[in-house]
């Protein structure tokens, strides 16, 4: 099971990777830093350091730079950084690029990063883990990039997010909070059920996301019974008939196991709806991606059996990234 505290953190900047106002931190972390410009500039990397240099893009817009500081208790760089990457993944961010420590580039690609000195954020060489995720907007393309990192017994956490101003302002306090005005986490709202007059071709439209009806898991499992499947057939008819659309599937899960486990497997269950559509189906492998947030994205309350049932899904998720 998850370590209280890394899974409070988690659920607790939630919140903070929407457009919502930042919460204060939860009881077992502490805000090391809360800074934030209207209107500037920031280079993000997007890719390893080549030898010369960290290639890199140039987003604009109000940036918040928020470090939080939290007992490891037992969990490391990868375990925290995979709470955060699914939490963007269910809120709609697609990840555009993620490395770890000497995969990045090590030091040179550290110092290439907009990251806060000590005491704020520490950043061991050895250890630390880089994301950058991104959501395509009408006007524009917010972005969220995550450096985590570790000393002995705190884990460090800077999520740095550019984009569209956030709204109401952010507030700086100094105090420590009270536990019961933590801001909670509403589930998302539970798609209408598919009707003549709402199709999931409609929702994938108008909503940007729709749950596949049908494709169902018993706890644990992963594995598609032999079908028939309409709602991928009707996913497939979707991605034929628009050339340029593409699809991340994101699977969900109940809360039997732990976090990582449930990652894992939810995983699996998005990768073997895209086997489906790939090799019987037919759809181009480049169209179709799949992804895991365990149960972090709750349709119903886990305490029924039915809630539980529901909550075994997948999604399809539009990804309007070019």
């Amino acid at each position: 099971m998850t370590p209280r505290p890394i899974l409070t953190l988690v659920l607790a900047l939630w919140p903070a990777l929407g457009l919502a106002e930042l919460p204060e931190p939860p009881e077992a972390a502490a805000v090391a830093a809360d800074e934030t410009e209207a209107d500037s500039s920031l280079r993000l990397p997007t890719a390893p350091y080549d030898g010369q240099t960290v290639p890199t893009l140039r987003a604009e817009g109000a940036i918040r730079r928020l470090v939080w500081q939290a007992p490891l208790d037992g969990q490391g760089t990868l375990q925290v950084i995979d709470g955060l990457k699914a939490q963007l993944i269910a809120g709609g961010y697609r990840i555009a690029f993620q490395c770890a420590a000497k995969g990045c580039g090590g030091f040179d690609f550290r110092f290439a990063t907009d990251t806060l000195p000590e005491p704020a954020m520490h950043v061991d060489l050895g250890d630390f883990r880089y994301l950058l995720a991104e959501k395509v907007r009408p006007d524009g393309t917010d972005y969220v990039s995550l450096m985590v990192s570790r000393s002995e017994e705190r884990a460090f956490v800077q999520v740095t997010r550019v984009g569209r101003p956030e709204a109401p302002a952010p507030v700086q306090s100094t105090k420590s909070p009270d536990p019961a005005t933590l801001p909670l986490i509403d589930a998302p709202a539970k798609p209408a059920t598919e009707t003549a007059e709402d199709t999931l071709a409609d929702r994938l439209d108008r909503d940007g996301r729709a749950v596949l009806a049908g494709v169902d898991f018993a706890t644990g499992a992963s594995k598609l019974d032999g079908g028939p499947f309409p709602a991928l057939d009707t996913l497939a008819d979707y991605l034929r008939a628009r050339p340029g659309a593409r699809i991340v599937l994101v699977g969900h899960t109940d809360t039997e196991g732990g976090l990582a486990g449930n990652i894992a497997l939810s995983k699996k269950r998005a990768e073997a709806v895209r086997s489906y559509l790939v090799a019987t189906l037919g759809v181009p492998a480049d169209r179709v991606a799949a992804e895991g947030v365990g149960f972090l994205a709750p349709l119903a309350s886990n305490a029924t059996d039915s809630g539980r049932t529901e909550n075994r899904r997948v999604e399809a998720v539009l990804d309007t990234a070019e």
